[in-house]
């Protein structure tokens, strides 16, 4: 290989490596179930972050915690390190913090539901248009109020506003109908009992605190506890892509790197593309494109590739094919199309080594100096250096209470919102409006390298630029962005973005979002 950063995957006659400047050309991690992707996953994991590029995870069935832990005494890793000639092999634990959306098996993750948008939420409560038209009015109601939405009991109150207020408000915004906010309340109501009200609510998350270092300049690798989460596929797939959405929104563009900012493994892929209509497609296909430009990678983790688009498959410049298995015609339209995937190689047919392929062996083909794809490699992959497994949870323990965010969210906060304004808990009607918020600190305090990300520190919220200020920014942009947003401005008003979170950025960019997600 060539002299440049690279992450070393596996070997067969030759070592095959990950390039880091090409990292960001995103990838996929395929194969049926017990062939290997966890531990490949872990192995790339473990790879970006001793090269410093922090790492995001979802752990589905909660083997990916061993991240966390040395590693290197498994007789089986002993035994593949020994087959690959890896002389400097030696167990290691990597820096780790552990997420949970219920804020039982890590940090919780929360966010505000004016951050989340209409479209999104939307989407999370299964509402169908006319459903959604309310909601829109909903929080440009909020807005044009001063009512923050940070939480379920902000929403239901202005749901429950609205709907007393329905006939007033027909005039300017349209028919509510009030059969259409219950069943609204009914939706929230669903999502509550599925644990959703704890992604809602405040101190929200810092993505600062996920780009970043540890002191030793390794990448922070950020395991988000999945398996209760899967339970509810509509609230794990939608928090990625929201997710995704922040980061987008949050790094400025900067092309190609010698390594990227982040890295986003995409685990269970196709609760994303599931019945997806082709608008859809076409929107995610433009995301991932999108996000490349930002420096971050994203991998798609799946069983089957059919489970990914082609026109998402395209854009998956760096391969991972573990053994499929050919047992009825879909099976066996699976294993040649991830054979056409690849660049071929005279020395083996891919489409026969795919349902040949041992455990931990796979299909490699990685992007060279050019950018250009090398020719498909039967190969043994290299063993992870950390855990391969679960942790106990007094391991657990260990690791969050040893964490640099230890304190920062564990305790919520509920400050005077839509909820305490709409049912008389604070100022009465008549009282004077609540005073400015402070000014608004940058969802990523420091949007560059990922080694320069200052150490993250307690913070009181966030909010973001005001409309008028983002608007401003925008003045030297094409005139079909600047349509875009004027569109933005119509839905979520004029005064008071602070107020609900949301510059039109943010609403532009969960619009697209959105779509994705219909």
């Amino acid at each position: 290989m060539s002299d440049e950063a690279a992450i070393f995957v596996g070997a067969s006659d030759a070592d095959q490596y990950l390039l880091l400047k090409n990292a960001n050309r995103h990838g996929l991690i395929a194969g049926a179930t017990g062939t290997g992707k966890t531990v490949t996953l872990q192995t790339l994991a473990e790879g970006f972050s001793s090269q410093g590029v922090p790492v995001f995870m979802a752990d589905v069935k909660g083997d990916l915690a061993g991240i966390s832990q040395r590693g290197g005494d498994n007789p089986r890793a002993l035994e593949r390190a020994r087959l690959l000639k890896m002389r400097d092999y030696a167990g290691r634990a990597c820096p780790t913090v552990f997420w949970d959306l219920f804020g039982e098996k890590g940090h919780p993750v929360r966010t505000t539901v004016s951050e989340v948008g209409p479209v999104l939420m939307a989407r999370l409560l299964q509402l169908n248009e006319t459903q959604e038209g309310v909601l829109n009015i909903v929080f440009k109601v909020a807005d044009e109020r001063g009512l923050l939405l940070l939480d379920f009991k902000d929403l239901q109150a202005m749901l429950q506003w609205i709907a007393e207020n329905a006939g007033e408000l027909t005039t300017e915004y349209g028919n509510v109908s009030k059969q259409t906010v219950g069943t609204i309340q009914r939706q929230l109501l669903m999502l509550d009992q599925q644990g959703g009200e704890g992604f809602f609510g405040e101190p929200a998350l810092d993505l600062a605190d996920m780009i970043r270092c540890d002191a030793a300049g390794q990448g922070v690798i950020n395991v988000l506890a999945a398996d209760r989460l899967m339970q509810s596929p509509r609230l794990y797939s939608t928090f990625l892509l929201w997710l995704l959405s922040e980061l987008f929104e949050a790094l400025p563009e900067v092309g190609d790197l010698d390594r990227p900012k982040f890295v986003f493994f995409f685990d269970e892929a196709h609760l994303l593309f599931d019945d997806a209509p082709k608008a859809l497609l076409e929107r995610i296909e433009q995301v991932v494109r999108l996000i490349r430009s930002k420096g971050v990678g994203v991998y798609f983790v799946t069983q089957n590739p059919l489970d990914v688009p082609e026109t998402v498959l395209g854009q998956l410049g760096n391969r991972v094919q573990h053994a499929l298995r050919a047992f009825t015609p879909k099976d066996q339209k699976a294993v040649k199309v991830a054979a056409e995937t690849f660049r071929p190689n005279p020395e083996f047919k891919a489409v026969e080594a795919i349902v040949q392929l041992g455990v931990g062996e796979a299909l490699l083909s990685f992007l060279d100096t050019k950018g250009v794809p090398v020719p498909v490699e039967r190969c043994l992959v290299a063993p992870p250096r950390s855990r391969i497994g679960a942790v106990t949870e007094a391991e657990r323990k260990a690791v969050m209470a040893s964490s640099a965010l230890a304190g920062k969210y564990d305790k919520a906060v509920d400050r005077e919102s839509a909820y305490e304004r709409l049912t008389g808990r604070v100022a009465a009607a008549d009282a004077p409006a609540p005073e400015a918020m402070p000014p608004p600190e940058p969802r990523l305090k420091k949007a560059q390298s990922p080694s320069s990300v200052p150490a993250p520190r307690p913070s009181a919220g966030r909010q973001r630029d005001s409309i008028g200020v983002t608007v401003a920014k925008a003045a030297g942009r094409s005139m079909a962005t600047i349509a875009a947003r004027e569109a933005a401005k119509a839905v979520f008003g004029r005064g008071k973005a602070a107020s609900i979170g949301a510059s039109v950025g943010g609403a532009v960019l969960r619009g697209v979002l959105g779509s994705i997600l219909r």
